[in-house]
């Protein structure tokens, strides 16, 4: 079966115009692989540093951005026996990260990155590139759940699972720390968000934020934030999407024996080094590197969101295949307020 695939290819990290629209013929599938028709694909904080040369990674030219998308399965090869046609889909970020601990060779797999990505209309992948989608999400929630959910999922269920009772603080309303906030809600946790802007501290609370700091008109929200835990103790674990410039409010933030997970950058680094290896010592808490988990995690959190019916928090302007580079825009602009969604026809 010949099939032509509409698709986007990077081209180079200097601005939207190195994002080029092209078609590709669909090559043949292997024994184990998978053809999938997309239905919908969404983005992440990392597409657009791709695209602006704040990647801290080399890419190679050419390559089909975007990691987290939603199909069907149109064909299977013939060694495949857990997927048939008409099957729901979504892609794993670490095509070879099945289970276990991470590897530098299984973090070497990453869509969109190492391999070809989902701005595309089909693709093909191996069969434990993939996992079932969710029943309760349609297509749209689920191509949200690749990158940004599975990094919360970890943080909040790895080898310290969050508990009845703990305090959680997650920062703004990217996708990471809303997928934390709901996670965090369904186990019985406690959660205190921070925002820039007070027009968010509903969404925030209609997920189930309990306190919403604005880190906007609280310059040390971190002192605000612990005043508002349980006996100012302070959190038991902490979301860092900020970077550099946020992390000494964390640890004003942290418990003694918190878990600090660094997921990104998203504050920049500019002129602010961090806190020392001192000053960590000194709050007596543990700071975690975080990478997007395994299929094996993936699928956990699949079953978490089918039995709590969890709904992904999605922006409401949704953009088609074609106008990827205005959903780019938008996304840069910070105009979301939600996960940025993109049909494929």
């Amino acid at each position: 079966m010949s099939v032509e695939s509409q698709q986007w290819i990077l081209n180079g990290s200097q601005g939207l115009s190195c994002l080029e629209s092209t078609t590709a013929k669909v090559p043949e599938l292997g024994r184990y692989d998978v053809l999938v028709k997309f239905k919908a694909v969404s983005l992440n904080y990392r597409d657009i540093a791709m695209v602006l040369g704040k990647y801290p990674r080399p890419m190679r030219k050419g390559l089909v951005p975007g990691s987290d998308g939603a199909g069907e399965v149109v064909k299977a090869g013939p060694g495949v026996t857990e997927f048939r046609p008409g099957d729901r889909v979504a892609t794993c970020f670490f095509q070879d990260y099945v289970a276990g601990k991470p590897t530098l060779q299984r973090l070497q797999t990453a869509l969109g990155a190492d391999k070809d990505g989902v701005f595309r209309q089909y693709g093909i992948f191996p069969v434990h590139g993939l996992v079932a989608i969710p029943p309760c999400l349609d297509w749209r929630e689920a191509s949200t759940l690749s990158c940004a959910a599975l990094t919360a999922w970890g943080c909040l269920h790895g080898e310290r699972p969050v508990a009845p009772g703990d305090t959680v603080l997650i920062q703004g309303t990217g996708g990471v720390s809303l997928f934390g906030l709901q996670f965090a809600v369904a186990a019985g946790a406690r959660v205190i968000a921070t925002t820039s802007s007070d027009t968010k501290v509903g969404l925030l609370k209609g997920l189930g934020a309990q306190h919403v700091v604005n880190y906007k008109t609280h310059s040390d929200w971190g002192a605000r934030v612990r005043q508002l835990t349980p006996n100012q103790q302070g959190c038991d674990i902490i979301l860092e999407v900020g970077g550099p410039r946020s992390v000494n409010q964390s640890l004003q933030a942290a418990k003694v024996g918190a878990d600090i997970h660094m997921i990104g950058w998203l504050g920049g680094a500019g002129d602010d080094p961090g806190p020392t290896i001192w000053d960590v010592r000194q709050a007596l808490c543990n700071i975690k590197s975080v990478v997007v988990g395994s299929r094996a995690q993936f699928e956990d959190m699949n079953k978490s969101i089918e039995a709590f019916k969890i709904k992904p928090a999605i922006d409401s302007s949704v953009f088609d295949l074609a106008r990827l580079k205005e959903a780019y825009q938008y996304l840069i602009e910070a105009k979301h307020l939600g996960k940025v969604v993109v049909d494929v026809q």
